[in-house]
């Protein structure tokens, strides 16, 4: 198996020939999505924009909005923003979300076209990674979304590095990975307390490597991407 570390924001060429494609989002895209499936969500629709998420809306009356722009801010006219500790205690049960973000929905739309695509992060990282062994692809690329000019994207490396070891079965530090997410320069901007938009309370829930037992693969459906959860049956 090749295993290809590939940064979104470093990303250039449009064409790729991969089998298996996992989009990282840490802190907080995925992390938030995997919350909201232990709510009870049916389904998450990955959208790129405000305009694409109010059609979207029309369509899916019952649905809930996530969304956030660069940075983390709440994006104006969705119901929640990308926050795990405001879905954590929802009743979300049957009803399908949303979500628009800036780092990892972007991913995901980046290589909708690949022939299995997942969304991961670290509460969910250990069945991501049962489910690519089960696949057993060729080649695999871990996208991390986290580097920006401003930001260093350790969280995300962090998850890229657990699965990498797992699939080179490789043993993982798991308390590491988390202090990891904390001190790297989006995880600092929580614990600093001075942003509304980025609450302590996010970055505990984000820390919690392998808290759920599915992976989140994305396929293709009536209404463009759609995410559901995979159980982890090992």
């Amino acid at each position: 198996m090749q295993i290809f570390r590939v940064s979104l924001n470093r990303l250039v060429q449009e064409s790729h020939d991969f089998d298996a494609v996992v989009a990282i989002d840490v802190l907080r895209s995925f992390t938030t999505a995997a919350y909201a499936f232990a709510a009870g969500a049916s389904e998450i629709h990955p959208v790129g924009t405000a305009a694409e998420a109010e059609i979207l809306n029309e369509l899916l009356p019952d649905a809930l909005t996530v969304g956030a722009l660069p940075g983390g801010r709440p994006m104006p006219g969705f119901d929640l923003g990308n926050s795990p500790s405001r879905v954590h205690d929802l009743k979300l049960a049957g009803r399908p979300v949303i979500l628009s973000t800036a780092a990892g929905v972007q991913a995901l739309l980046r290589f909708r076209s690949a022939p299995r695509l997942f969304a991961a992060s670290l509460v969910c990282a250990g069945a991501t990674l049962r489910a690519l062994r089960a696949l057993a692809p060729e080649r695999v690329a871990l996208i991390t979304t986290g580097e920006w000019i401003d930001r260093d994207g350790d969280e995300d490396i962090a998850c890229a590095d657990y699965l990498a070891a797992g699939l080179q079965d490789e043993p993982i530090d798991i308390d590491a990975l988390a202090q990891r997410v904390r001190d790297s320069d989006f995880g600092r901007r929580f614990i600093a307390g001075t942003d509304p938009a980025l609450p302590l309370a996010d970055l505990e829930l984000c820390t919690r490597v392998d808290r759920f037992d599915f992976a989140m693969p994305v396929t293709r459906g009536r209404h463009g991407l759609v995410m559901r959860p995979l159980p982890d049956r090992i």
